[in-house]
């Protein structure tokens, strides 16, 4: 029995099962990304989900050829249990409009689907695509408020700090910052939230394709993932508060409110790429040592 189900699998994989499999999931799906990127990957908090779901796309097509080099045998059992749950999550959420369990249903679905035609070795293969589209994963109105507050504050705070320290006349109140004549208030859009989830799934993404890490590596760049982003958030109401103390509120509200957002964006993902070029620089010499 052992020997036809290997047999089975080896057949599966250079068969259409995969490609027909893949039609028919993206078929089932389509209504429920169509939805999101009319409505949730419309708004700013939600901006980023589409191009997830494109870089997700390109993972699974670059991560292809490692289903044909797997043997392992089918995990049927397992895998019809989480495509039940997964199909249950997908009714439930369509039927419901619950946003959360409609888009997350694809994950438990494509990787039961991947159990039943190539068990636990394939399901390895493709664990972190089908993992990252938890980044589609809209986050519920509690989480989005609470955690959107939370950042607020703490921006506001380091940026009163900072400003102070560096000799300009600042006051805050709440996240209302004073800063000569003029005031600031540091919105939803400046909480950082929204950079924090992009530089997360940036940063993942390119330590996937970039190659193996030590784990210690990978370790210390996704814990850098989070106060990265904090700080270039910081830097970007830094920046526009003495945008607006020169030169006016115009100014800081303006053109100049969206490319510094796009700048600071663009500096945290170059730090973060600095930082893994200089553990790559540290932790040679230990690999070499060993060796």
């Amino acid at each position: 029995m052992t020997v036809a189900v290997r047999a089975w699998f080896k057949n599966t994989v250079h068969s259409p099962a995969w490609p027909l499999l893949s039609l028919f999931i993206a078929g089932v799906y389509a209504p429920t990304y169509v939805a999101l990127g009319r409505t949730v990957w419309q708004t700013e908090d939600g901006s980023y989900g589409s191009l997830i779901l494109l870089a997700t796309l390109f993972v699974i097509w670059q991560a292809r050829h490692r289903l044909s080099l797997v043997t392992s045998v089918s995990a049927c059992l397992v895998g019809f249990a989480l495509l039940a749950l997964g199909l249950l999550c997908y009714v439930v959420g369509r039927s419901q409009s619950i946003v959360q369990l409609d888009a997350g249903s694809p994950i438990p679905v494509i990787a039961a689907s991947v159990l039943i035609l190539g068990g636990w070795k394939s399901l390895r293969a493709m664990l972190f695509p089908i993992l990252f589209l938890m980044f589609c994963i809209p986050l519920p109105g509690v989480w989005l408020v609470a955690l959107t507050e939370s950042l607020k504050v703490l921006a506001s705070v380091a940026a009163e700090h900072s400003l102070w320290w560096m000799g300009y006349p600042v006051a805050r109140t709440g996240v209302m910052l004073q800063i000569g004549s003029y005031q600031l208030l540091v919105a939803d859009a400046c909480s950082g939230l929204h950079s924090l989830i992009s530089l997360a799934a940036l940063g993942l993404l390119y330590l996937n394709i970039a190659g193996k890490r030590a784990w210690f590596h990978v370790l210390v760049l996704v814990a850098s993932l989070i106060p990265i982003a904090l700080a270039a958030n910081v830097v970007r109401i830094d920046v526009l508060a003495l945008i607006t103390y020169y030169f006016g509120d115009a100014a800081g509200q303006g053109f100049l409110h969206e490319t510094a957002g796009l700048v600071v964006f663009a500096v945290a993902l170059g730090l973060f790429l600095a930082l893994d070029w200089l553990l790559s620089r540290l932790l040679r010499p230990r690999k070499e040592a060993s060796v």
